[in-house]
């Protein structure tokens, strides 16, 4: 054996004694990763361990940054008054004022838009009984859009000394102290959507032809089975119920030229003039 037969390689095992079995033991020196005296083969594994290293460990670094941007946003959005509600715009209103729908919609000043219940908002303004319908939405970054559709009077209804104001559903909106004009007369004891006799007089009203219209000066209802039509010149037409409403028009206007003070239409097949 040469002399130099027993050391090892730069950074590899250097020969030694022997353990207790006999077997030569090796010894190991510790070397710095970049240094010489490192093998070129042993950099290049290394260096490519710690590449697949960084290309395992960055999505989850992104996925983190990511995270913490979404979470930072949200908190921004739903946490804070940035974009919080600084105005509420109310459109489409003529029977209100702007004002009376933002005190009934009681939107918080200050209160994320993001967070913002827009269904109770409906709801709350939604129950005003002059609102037909009504549709909130956010207008970002700091505004409450309602849009309201108000009711749409057909007829107006005697109250005592004044006048309630009714839809085409029968729904009571409005009260006012004289009678309105360009509106028609209906006499019905207890006017709303679910009164038998204000659906029968409405329902007689919308056949009505426009020769009818003219000379119309008040609908009574006596039950939802006698209802009349009292006319100009004190002439009446008796239309029974409301059903065949369009037939009992069509046959009532043909007859207004006819002499007669009185039109029973109840039965259009066979039709009274007196």
């Amino acid at each position: 054996m040469t002399a130099g037969a027993g050391r090892g390689r730069p950074g590899g095992p250097a020969a030694g004694g022997r353990d207790r079995h006999g077997e030569p033991t090796r010894r190991w020196r510790l070397v710095r990763a970049g240094s010489d005296a490192v093998p070129p083969s042993v950099r290049r594994f290394m260096r490519r361990a710690r590449q697949r290293r960084l290309r395992a460990a960055l999505p989850w670094a992104v996925a983190g940054a990511l995270l913490a941007l979404v979470g930072l946003a949200a908190w921004v959005v739903y946490g804070t008054a940035v974009f919080g509600v600084r105005d509420v715009r109310v459109n489409g209103t003529d029977l209100l004022t702007p004002d009376q729908v933002r005190a009934t919609a009681a939107v918080r000043s200050g209160a994320p838009l993001a967070g913002l219940d827009t269904g109770a908002v409906e709801r709350r303004v939604g129950g005003l009984a002059q609102v037909e319908r009504v549709a909130v939405s956010r207008d970002f970054p700091n505004t409450v859009v309602v849009d309201v559709v108000e009711r749409t009077p057909v007829a107006v209804v005697p109250r005592g000394e004044a006048f309630v104001v009714v839809d085409a559903s029968g729904v009571v909106f409005r009260e006012l102290p004289q009678r309105p004009d360009g509106l028609p007369l209906v006499r019905v004891a207890e006017p709303g959507p679910d009164d038998l006799g204000t659906r029968g007089a409405l329902t007689v009203l919308t056949a009505l032809t426009d020769d009818l219209r003219r000379e119309l000066v008040e609908v009574v209802v006596d039950s939802p089975a006698r209802i009349r039509l009292l006319l100009a010149e004190e002439r009446e037409v008796v239309w029974g119920d409301a059903t065949d409403s369009a037939t009992k028009a069509e046959v009532a206007t043909a007859l207004l030229a006819r002499e007669g003070d009185m039109i029973d239409v109840s039965a259009p097949d066979v039709v009274t003039i007196r």
